[in-house]
């Protein structure tokens, strides 16, 4: 009996680990990550996966933290979030020795603290059945004479001052520095005015394809998934990629979560370059691992922000720009766009 009772206490930590909580944004982005990352993993595993959804909730993860009740073990996180969440110490140091070799992967999906999961973009979209020939540039988006309606536009600072000085005739190379010049900030807004009798605000994702469809707006700012995913439902949106703003998401493992090898086995399998290739054949983001690139159809590879075609003319959303002047921009959009 006792060496049973051992033989028992012994096995409780391998019982403890057999479960993981994944936390995503879910959408088109959470049945991509099922398919090519969570049905693979409890098969190969023989681990049960409890996906959850949120909507980028870091206090959710302080809270958790600091009382030491962690019932998150693996959570996808937008590039701002990676950054400060590592520097208030939410989240465990990645050990890169399991996920795999740095030099295989984008830069910018090297972190102390995350790994990169995939590449998105924001960008311009519109409905083909309604506008034959779309906009080229955010001039043309700006243009409500040759194209007269609505556009939509998520409720934020971010991406729409980029937006604004590109549109304004700022070189997308140079959108950052402009951007962070008082004065350049003042031609931001400036140029923001001239089209807010025209827009229809964005706050979820799912948004922008739904006023597409309905006919609301005649073009939008869209996450470029959310419109490979209603183009996979038969919808005839289209997408103009020049200017179009990209970032990473990626995966953070909480402090303290109990499952942390569990978790570091996950992240390594969906950093995998088979794994990505099937994520990217699910919703058109980019890998992170660039050995997923020579597994992908030439097809699949035109329709990711990262072709060369794609991000020739593309920015890389700034975290360290949004991180000091962020907040300031933040406000001002809000006292502005209330007015």
């Amino acid at each position: 009996m006792a060496f049973a009772a051992a033989a028992m206490l012994a096995a409780l930590p391998a019982l403890a680990q057999s479960q993981l909580t994944v936390v995503n944004f879910g959408g088109a982005n959470g049945a991509a990550q099922k398919k090519a990352y969570v049905e693979p993993f409890e098969k190969s595993s023989g681990a049960k996966l409890v996906i959850v959804e949120y909507n980028g909730e870091q206090a959710k993860i302080k809270a958790m933290v600091e009382t030491g009740k962690i019932s998150w073990d693996v959570v996808e996180v937008e590039s701002p979030d990676v950054a400060r969440g590592c520097d208030e110490g939410l989240f465990e140091k990645m050990d890169w020795s399991k996920v795999g070799n740095k030099a295989d992967f984008q830069p910018a999906a090297v972190t102390e603290c995350g790994v990169g999961a995939f590449v998105w973009s924001t960008v311009m979209a519109y409905n083909g059945d309604k506008l034959k020939d779309g906009p080229k540039t955010w001039a043309d988006f700006w243009d409500t004479k040759k194209f007269a309606g609505k556009r939509g536009m998520r409720k934020g600072a971010r991406y729409n001052l980029e937006f604004a000085l590109m549109a304004d005739g700022v070189k997308s190379a140079d959108v950052y520095k402009v951007l962070a010049t008082p004065a350049g900030a003042d031609r931001a807004f400036k140029k923001l005015s001239e089209l807010k009798p025209s827009i229809q605000w964005w706050e979820a994702g799912a948004q922008p394809p739904q006023f597409l469809v309905a006919g609301d707006v005649v073009m939008a700012t869209a996450y470029n998934g959310r419109i490979d995913a209603a183009q996979r439902e038969g919808k005839n949106l289209k997408i103009s990629w020049t200017g179009g703003i990209y970032d990473l998401d990626y995966w953070v493992i909480p402090k303290g979560s109990p499952n942390k090898d569990l978790a570091m086995k996950y992240i390594a399998a969906a950093a995998s370059p088979a794994a990505q290739a099937e994520y990217a054949q699910n919703i058109s983001y980019g890998p992170t691992n660039n050995k997923a690139l020579a597994k992908l159809d030439p097809k699949v590879l035109a329709l990711l922000p990262t072709s060369p075609a794609n991000s020739k003319d593309a920015l890389q959303f700034n975290i360290g720009f949004w991180a000091d002047q962020g907040e300031a921009l933040e406000k001002r959009f809000a006292s502005w766009a209330a007015q």
